[in-house]
């Protein structure tokens, strides 16, 4: 399983980092300019308020078709504005929404999104029409 994460505050490097240390699932920072060939899951942050970040942005734009999936980091204080950069790529780039974890998550939140993942994905012809339940 490949996982393709972006992160400025160190929040969601956390939550991959503890994803990985459970399942041993293969983890990629997204960078300027990368090119990728394995099809995956994206886990972003939402920033400023509801902004999506540039390079997440990007890189959906790019390798949406690649994408079975679409999870956000945000902060509750934020309201309507939480997480919301999983909604707003997963309603441009046609990218099934899975889940929002506030911060880095909790470990409830952790063993939620790997369930997600190994057990709703396999379901459509992209992989994850069943994801929308975030």
């Amino acid at each position: 399983m490949y996982l393709y994460y972006d992160s400025r505050t160190g929040n969601v490097e956390r939550f991959i980092n503890k994803v990985i240390q459970i399942t041993g699932w293969t983890a990629i920072r997204i960078q300027e300019g990368m090119q990728i060939t394995q099809a995956g899951h994206l886990v972003t942050y939402t920033t400023n308020f509801g902004k999506v970040p540039d390079k997440t942005e990007a890189f959906a734009k790019q390798f949406g078709e690649l994408l079975y999936s679409i999870s956000s980091s945000g902060n509750r204080n934020w309201g309507r504005n939480f997480a919301v950069a999983a909604d707003k790529v997963s309603d441009h780039y046609a990218i099934p929404l899975a889940m929002k974890f506030e911060l880095s998550g909790t470990m409830e939140d952790i063993n939620q999104f790997i369930d997600i993942i190994k057990n709703q994905h396999y379901d459509s012809k992209r992989g994850s029409e069943k994801l929308d339940i975030a």
